[in-house]
């Protein structure tokens, strides 16, 4: 007899029955449902409910499945993919045999602190090389970086921690050619924040102590865009010959060099600077054509980004699409609570259980969650996904 998934595979189910599928409202075993809708979120017309789905399936059901060294491939894949990420279900998925080193080495490359701490208490990730220089490159670790670099040793293997070559070169965008849009419309405020010294939301822990020097130095000089140029230069001119992190790179651009770095630069330099203290350059980040949705999930957990990247990426009809990126933003407790409030309405029955627990939230998303968890619950005759 064929399995549903084989069926559906080969387009011998009705749309209608389809779509019961991928709101996972099929009486079948929890390995073939779970198949069914990693397969549906291939097809247009069923991956946005597919993945909703799946974000909200049962955690323990989850668990069987993606620790069974028989799950399919695609299933452990998807799972392993920062995109569609649950990080309590990433160890026991990171640890499956089945799941290549190349897929575990990807999601390290793009990794989180709080993925790749759970990422290096995976017994397979701390003997593989190939995945421990992946987050050796990974400039979104900091604290991390240190561990890498001890059982990288113990394996007889050297990484440069904390910028991979691609990431310590920083083209320097060009002042010259045409201005986009965005700097039309922020000409004002960009002028306006020029000649101010360059931070990062939550500070710079562990970047090179230079920064700490232009910081210093800047403050000496005049609060104008020469005065400031005049300080970085004083910094830098002693080590001009030493390779500079591309963090150091951008510490040098005006701010309206960091705009169009922030529109027209690489995913490593969007990371650095969807965290810069001037909102006219974290806003830009958001801006950029190349921008994708796995990062705007990223930014959207970030709890080291101001609130106005956190409003901008709610503003946005095409990030409000994706569900990972309601849920992170709902999640996180840096969210303006208006919007958290707005968001709400859109978790499904297990993400505002969940919610309505989260102490890291301020008490009335906490208790607005509860309210609308339990009138949900109600309406579908106390039925929940937990």
């Amino acid at each position: 007899m064929s399995r549903m998934i084989d069926l559906i595979r080969e387009s011998k189910v009705p749309p209608a029955l389809m779509r019961s599928a991928a709101k996972g409202a099929l009486s079948l075993p929890p390995g073939e449902i779970i198949e069914i809708l990693v397969y549906l979120t291939t097809q247009p017309l069923f991956r946005d409910d597919a993945r909703m789905t799946l974000a909200g399936w049962d955690e323990n059901a989850c668990k069987a499945v993606l620790s069974d060294p028989n799950t399919p491939t695609e299933v452990l894949d998807y799972f392993v993919a920062a995109e569609n990420l649950r990080p309590k279900l990433l160890p026991m998925t990171a640890g499956n045999s089945s799941v290549s080193d190349e897929s575990v080495r990807k999601l390290a490359a793009v990794a989180s602190q709080d993925v790749a701490r759970i990422l290096l208490s995976v017994p397979r990730v701390r003997g593989s090389s190939a995945i421990l220089k992946a987050l050796a490159s990974n400039v979104r670790l900091e604290a991390e970086l240190q561990e890498v670099q001890k059982l990288l040793s113990a394996l007889g293997e050297s990484a440069s921690v904390g910028a991979s070559e691609g990431q310590a070169e920083v083209e320097m965008p060009r002042a010259e050619g045409e201005t986009s849009e965005y700097e039309k419309e922020h000409a004002a405020e960009i002028a306006a924040e020029e000649g101010k010294p360059f931070q990062l939301v939550g500070g710079t822990a562990g970047i090179e102590e230079k920064l700490e020097a232009v910081a210093a130095v800047a403050q000496a000089e005049p609060s104008s865009a020469a005065g400031a140029a005049v300080a970085m230069a004083k910094v830098a001119e002693p080590i001009e010959e030493k390779r500079l992190t591309t963090i150091q790179k951008i510490a040098k651009l005006s701010v309206g060099l960091r705009v169009q770095l922030a529109l027209k630069g690489n995913k490593d330099e969007r990371f650095i600077l969807v965290r810069d203290g001037a909102r006219v350059v974290c806003c830009a980040v958001l801006e950029a054509p190349k921008l994708s949705d796995s990062e705007a999930e990223m930014f959207a957990g970030m709890k080291n980004v101001s609130e106005h990247v956190l409003r901008g990426l709610s503003a946005k009809r095409k990030f409000m699409k994706n569900y990972n990126i309601i849920r992170n933003l709902a999640f996180n407790p840096r969210c303006p609570m208006d919007v958290t409030l707005h968001l709400l309405k859109h978790l499904m029955l297990g993400d505002l259980k969940h919610l309505s627990v989260n102490k890291d939230v301020a008490d009335t998303v906490r208790k607005t969650a509860m309210k609308m968890w339990k009138q949900k619950s109600d309406t579908r005759g106390g039925h929940s996904t937990d």
